[in-house]
């Protein structure tokens, strides 16, 4: 956005003077804030720079949404959108595409994989829906391939959401185990294998066969439709619960938990266990 000191604080004014903002204001006030009279901090910034302030609004919508807090999932959309602006306008500035360009390639997609609503296919239900959707998505993508496909998966994933995407492109082809408990065998198999690889201690050896056995273990929950992301993460709060409930007797004890037996810890953990 090119213009002098004076139609800048015109535009400021402008601004400044609105009750109300929406998504067009939110796009003038970033392209102001990367022109020529704006901050210096946006203006230096690159795709490259604020990639992880990306990573971490997401997180942050993603906390509100585990938390039901409703004023505080807004807030943190708003700085996520936030993000898919500023990207949008960098790229606008150096002569990419701009946020229209960026919103019409959106709405196109929503129509063509949404026959059922936009067009004349008719549908059973949302099984069939999301069928049709990937069916559409790897007919745009030209992917011919089941490792095109999950070659097509995004490496940026975590990887526990990453494994559970190439598991379900496996499976549609029938590479799969049969249910959760076929896939147990392979998880106790891969036990054994970092067993093996800990005795001999090459800890490039220990690094690949823990790998496998978190695959493994991820296929156990793909099969029994439960979301390792979600499982993990309910793991590592009930962890944090508990050891909260260790930490607090260990203190009405007396007991140093840094050095204190073993037994001494495991019988707090157990205790704790009861408690919740």
């Amino acid at each position: 956005m090119r213009m002098n000191k004076e139609e800048f604080k015109i535009k400021i004014n402008e601004i400044n003077n609105k009750h109300h903002y929406g998504f067009n204001e939110l796009c003038e006030i970033m392209a102001l804030l990367r022109s020529e009279n704006g901050c210096d901090w946006d203006k230096e910034q690159t795709h490259k720079s604020i990639r992880k302030n990306l990573i971490e609004e997401t997180y942050e919508v993603i906390e509100a949404i585990d938390k039901d807090d409703f004023p505080l999932m807004r807030e943190e959309l708003g700085d996520l959108l936030l993000q898919v602006v500023f990207h949008s306008q960098i790229a606008k500035d150096e002569g990419y595409f701009n946020v229209d360009d960026v919103t019409d390639e959106l709405c196109k997609k929503l129509i063509v994989r949404h026959p059922h609503v936009f067009g004349d296919v008719n549908v059973s239900g949302s099984d069939e829906v999301l069928k049709n959707w990937d069916a559409i998505k790897v007919n745009t993508k030209k992917i011919k391939t089941s490792t095109e496909a999950m070659n097509s998966i995004s490496t940026s994933l975590p990887a526990l959401m990453r494994a559970t995407k190439i598991g379900e492109k496996g499976a549609k082809v029938g590479f799969d185990f049969d249910d959760p408990t076929d896939a147990i065998i392979k998880v106790k198999e891969e036990i054994s294998e970092v067993e093996n690889a800990l005795s001999i201690g090459s800890r490039d050896d220990i690094k690949e066969e823990i790998g496998d056995l978190l695959l493994a273990v991820v296929n156990v929950a793909r099969l029994a439709k439960i979301d390792s992301e979600e499982a993990l993460y309910n793991a590592n709060e009930k962890f944090i619960s508990r050891f909260k409930m260790v930490e607090e007797a260990a203190i009405k004890q007396g007991i140093d938990l840094k050095n204190t037996h073993r037994d001494t810890k495991e019988a707090l953990w157990q205790a704790s266990k009861l408690l919740k």
